[in-house]
């Protein structure tokens, strides 16, 4: 574990709402499902909710058969796969059954209230400043949030909401812990950080 990663686990224990930065490979999504898997084995919360913008829209996901949930599901393996190894693939599919894990759409959020539960925004770089306002506004008592992205990897053709809630923070002075991650906290494996670097320093 590296200094930054430390500072992310600190602030998922203490903190109502974490912000987290930086790219592929340096823990972002590992800690979040493993911080959500213990927090639910350990009954803190009553639920673990993930999402992420689905930036084509109903076209991609319309191909896929199944409910709305089913249809964004691989969407949000990189999350559900870190659960169901820290849980056990017997207690993750229980949960999933009973709907103590619950996959949300991002499309059909409006209208719900977040209560008692860690809510996962993974990929919120993707995300509009009207969508964001939209999700950081459904959190209700007794949940955390951790909003999850890389700036730098947005595939918007207008402003990102991610963008928009950093510069809120900051100008606002609001009392939310962003922790950015750098390529040198790549640690996923030596080819994926020299990958990483080499579309940076391509500007890709």
């Amino acid at each position: 574990m590296n200094e930054r990663q430390g500072a992310y686990i600190e602030a998922l224990r203490t903190e109502p709402q974490v912000v987290v930065l930086g790219p592929a490979g340096t823990g972002k999504t590992f800690i979040a499902g493993t911080h959500a898997a213990d927090a639910l084995r350990q009954r803190r919360v009553s639920k673990v909710i993930i999402t992420r913008p689905n930036v084509a829209a109903g076209r991609s996901l319309g191909f896929f058969p199944g409910t709305l949930e089913e249809k964004i599901a691989p969407w949000v393996a990189p999350l559900t796969e870190t659960m169901k190894e820290r849980m056990g693939a017997g207690a993750f599919e229980i949960a999933m059954k009973r709907g103590d894990i619950e996959i949300v759409p991002f499309e059909v959020m409006r209208g719900r209230t977040f209560k008692d539960c860690i809510v996962i925004l993974d990929e919120a770089q993707n995300t509009t400043p009207a969508e964001i306002k939209m999700f950081l506004t459904r959190i209700g008592d007794d949940a955390q949030v951790i909003v999850n992205g890389d700036v730098s990897q947005t595939d918007l053709k207008e402003s990102s909401g991610l963008r928009t809630i950093l510069h809120l923070i900051k100008s606002k002075a609001l009392p939310i812990p962003v922790i950015e991650f750098e390529l040198d906290d790549i640690v996923r494996s030596g080819i994926c950080a020299e990958w990483v670097r080499a579309f940076h320093e391509a500007g890709i």
